[in-house]
C-alpha cells in the first residue's frame, strides 16, 4: 500500500460541498497516471468522472466509487467574545471533539474546541451526554470584531490530525472515510492508463455523501452502469464494551463484504462473487454483523433503470471523529480484493 499518499489524501481538508483540494490533487494524479484529459469530467456537483476506454467492451460496464467528502464542523456564528459557534458537516458526537486542536477557516487558523469547566457542571450536567450547541471554538482572539479578520459564519473547521502508524499494524488519521477508498480508486487508474487495457472501465470520486449520498447519485445517472462497486470504510465497533454482534466488524480480520446495511440491500451474486475471489485467493475477510451505517451504494442502486451494487470496506475504529484507526493488514485486504474485482466483474462474472 502507499502509505505516503494515503497520509497525504488524510491530510487534505474537503468536507462536503468543500471538496476541493482533494478533487485538486486527484486531478493532478490523473493528468501525472497519463489519464487523458478528455477522459476526466468534473460535472456541475463536483464529482470527477473518468472513463479509461480498453481494447474490448466489457460484458457488463462496471463503476468503481468512492467519495472525496469528510465529516467536519461549520462556523454559525461569531460570538460577542471572539469564540465561534459550530454545527456539524456529517455525523460526529460532540464527546468526540471536546479539547481537539483543529484549523479554521480559508487561511487555516488555528484554534481549540473548548466547552464549560468540569468544575462549573452541575451535578446532571456531568452525567448527561455532551451536546454540541454547548461548546465552542476558541481561536485565540478576545472580541467579535478580531474574529471577523480571520472567520466568517459558514467557513469550515476541520480537525488537525498527523497521520501516524502506530503499534504493530495500526494507522491513525482524520478523513480515513473515505479518503481510502480514494487511494483505492487512483491505483486501480495508473494500473490501466497508458497500459493498453483491455477493457473499458469508469471510475467515480464523488462528493457530499456525509450529507446524503448526494453525488453519487448524480455520478451513476451519467454513466449508468450495470455494476457499481463502492469502496469505503466502515465502523468497526470492537471495543472492550461490546460484544457479539454490536462489534459489527473488527480490525485484523480483512476486507468487510457487506450484504446489508441500513441503506442497501446489496446484490447477492455479487457479495458470493467478492466472498470467492477472497476464498480462493487467501484474501481474509469479513462481513458486517450487525445492519447498520450505509454508504454511496443507497443512492447509486436506485440510479436510472437500476444499478447492482457491491460494497468492499476497510473496518475502522472511531469513524467520524478527530482521529480514525485502522490496520494496515485489512487496508491491503481491501486493496487486493479490488484488483481482483476490477479483472472480474468486467470479464467472467456471470451472476
Amino acid at each position: 500500500m502507499n502509505l505516503n499518499e494515503l497520509n497525504r489524501l488524510c491530510t487534505l481538508c474537503g468536507t462536503s460541498g468543500r471538496e476541493h483540494a482533494v478533487r485538486n490533487y486527484i486531478l493532478g494524479e490523473l493528468k501525472s497516471a497519463g489519464v487523458p484529459e478528455d477522459a476526466v469530467t468534473v460535472d456541475r456537483l463536483g464529482n470527477v468522472l473518468v472513463h479509461i476506454t480498453g481494447l474490448k467492451r466489457p460484458v457488463h460496464k462496471v463503476l468503481f466509487t468512492a467519495h472525496m467528502d469528510e465529516v467536519a464542523l461549520m462556523v454559525t456564528a461569531v460570538n460577542a467574545d471572539g469564540t465561534l459557534s459550530f454545527d456539524t458537516v456529517g455525523g460526529i458526537h460532540a464527546g468526540a471533539v471536546i479539547g481537539r486542536q483543529v484549523l479554521v477557516g480559508k487561511d487555516m487558523h488555528p484554534g481549540v474546541i473548548g466547552t464549560k469547566p468540569v468544575h462549573h457542571l452541575s451535578k446532571s450536567e456531568r452525567t448527561a451526554p455532551a451536546e454540541m450547541s454547548a461548546l465552542y471554538c476558541d481561536i485565540g482572539t478576545c472580541t467579535k470584531e478580531e474574529s471577523l479578520k480571520i472567520v466568517r459564519p459558514g467557513d469550515i473547521i476541520y480537525f488537525d490530525t498527523v497521520p501516524q502508524v502506530f503499534g504493530e499494524d495500526s494507522y491513525a488519521a482524520k478523513a480515513i472515510d473515505d479518503r481510502f477508498g480514494c487511494l483505492i480508486l487512483l491505483d486501480l487508474i495508473r494500473g490501466m492508463a497508458g497500459h493498453n487495457a483491455e477493457f473499458d472501465a469508469d471510475f467515480a470520486f464523488v462528493v457530499q455523501e456525509e450529507v446524503g449520498l448526494r453525488g453519487a447519485g448524480v455520478a451513476a445517472a451519467q454513466v449508468d452502469p450495470d455494476i457499481a462497486v463502492i469502496f469505503e470504510s466502515t465502523t468497526a465497533a470492537d471495543l472492550p464494551d461490546s460484544h457479539g454482534t454490536d462489534r459489527v466488524c473488527e480490525l485484523g480480520k480483512g476486507a468487510v463484504i457487506s450484504f446489508i446495511d441500513g441503506r442497501t440491500i446489496y446484490d447477492k451474486a455479487l457479495y458470493d462473487h467478492a466472498v470467492a475471489c477472497c476464498e480462493k485467493n487467501r484474501i481474509p475477510w469479513q462481513t458486517k454483523t450487525k445492519i447498520a451505517g450505509g454508504n454511496d451504494a443507497g443512492a447509486i442502486q436506485n440510479a436510472g433503470s437500476g444499478v447492482r451494487v457491491l460494497a468492499v470496506s476497510v473496518p475502522c475504529r472511531y469513524l467520524h471523529a478527530p482521529v480514525s484507526v485502522i490496520r494496515l493488514s485489512d487496508a491491503e485486504a481491501c486493496e487486493k480484493l479490488a484488483e481482483l474485482l476490477m479483472l472480474t466483474l468486467r470479464l467472467d462474472f456471470e451472476g
